[in-house]
């Protein structure tokens, strides 16, 4: 018996449960960890009130994206790691059908990682989830170098924060984008070249000025910023691609926003821009884009380049507690749950 967390229907924080249940042993190309840390998502907000790609096929349904710990056990042809290592998890396709938030839970071989050790067990399991997803969006799809201008909104949360330091580590000039200038201080500490209060600035004017127009080429450079990498949607499309690039790229893998997103019709045709969708699933069910996305940020992570940034700890019994407070909107970085 492991004691696991669960929800028995939808609806708010106070509808997750910690209900004690047997943990199968791993099946054939299965590791089984004993958790040490789980990293809380957005998305396990989404699945628990309804909002998610997912929705539970039956009741109880299990949740949670990433966790860290000691392989307690393997299935039938594992041989990436052996019981006793330290580990940590990229992502399954599918939370509810291998859900971390739980004491003892079994993974896919391909999806757990033997990590730097360097990282403490909240650093591990901060780590997949944000760097995998702005790998996938900056490095693989946008093609993010030197010299490139990337306006990363929702700047504060884990991903943002993942986005600045890779655009960093390729050299190029990442632009935080925040609602207020309460993180400004923050979030330059963090490696943001610059920062943008979205409900205090013009967005357009602000990136414009700091990016030069978009609307053409001069001398060979491509003045404007080149990749926006946003969670929200919404309103801010419009200024977004106004300031953007000709050829730039536009990589939506969110949809924070209550409100409707227009399409910005004049601006992607003016500039030939791609508004291109994203979830960072495309990345982990593709074994070469994943394997690479894993290569680059173990290399990041053992250099110091990716380091990632606790926004708040929980304990394991206080989980309504840190998905309240992941509701909240305050947190700088990840919130993590320790066992």
């Amino acid at each position: 018996m492991a004691r696991i967390i669960r929800f028995h229907e939808h609806g708010g924080p106070e509808v997750l449960r910690i209900e004690e249940a047997d943990v199968p042993p791993p099946g054939a190309g299965q590791v089984q960890i004993r958790v040490k840390a789980l990293g809380l998502n957005r998305a396990e907000v989404m699945l628990r009130t309804n909002n998610y790609i997912e929705t539970p096929k039956a009741w109880p349904s299990g949740l949670g994206y990433e966790a860290a710990g000691v392989v307690a056990a393997v299935g039938p042809g594992v041989d990436s790691v052996a019981v006793g290592d330290a580990v940590s998890v990229v992502p399954a396709v599918s939370q509810i059908e291998w859900p971390a938030y739980a004491e003892l839970a079994n993974f896919q071989q391909h999806l757990v990682v033997k990590h730097p050790a360097s990282l403490s067990w909240e650093e591990a399991a901060a780590t997949w989830m944000q760097y995998v997803t702005a790998h996938g969006a900056l490095i693989d799809l946008a093609r993010l170098g030197k010299g490139d201008v990337v306006a990363i909104t929702a700047a504060s949360s884990s991903v943002g924060l993942a986005a600045i330091q890779i655009a960093n580590m390729v050299g190029a000039t990442p632009i935080a984008v925040t609602r207020t200038s309460a993180k400004r201080q923050a979030l330059r500490d963090a490696g943001a070249a610059h920062v943008v209060a979205s409900e205090e600035e013009d967005l357009e004017a602000r990136l414009t000025e700091i990016a030069g127009p978009g609307g053409g080429l001069s001398g060979g450079v491509r003045p404007g910023v080149q990749v926006v990498f946003d969670p929200i949607g919404g309103p801010a499309f419009a200024s977004l691609t106004a300031a953007m690039a000709r050829g730039g790229i536009l990589i939506e893998y969110g949809a924070l926003s209550p409100e409707p997103t227009p399409f910005p019709l004049f601006n992607v045709l003016g500039k030939s821009l791609t508004l291109r969708g994203y979830l960072v699933h495309e990345v982990t069910a593709d074994p070469v884009r994943l394997e690479a996305a894993k290569d680059f940020i173990l290399e990041g992570l053992t250099s110091g380049a990716l380091k990632p940034i606790i926004a708040r700890s929980f304990a394991f019994d206080d989980i309504v507690e840190a998905h309240r407070y992941l509701e909240s909107n305050q947190q700088f970085g990840k919130i993590v749950v320790t066992l």
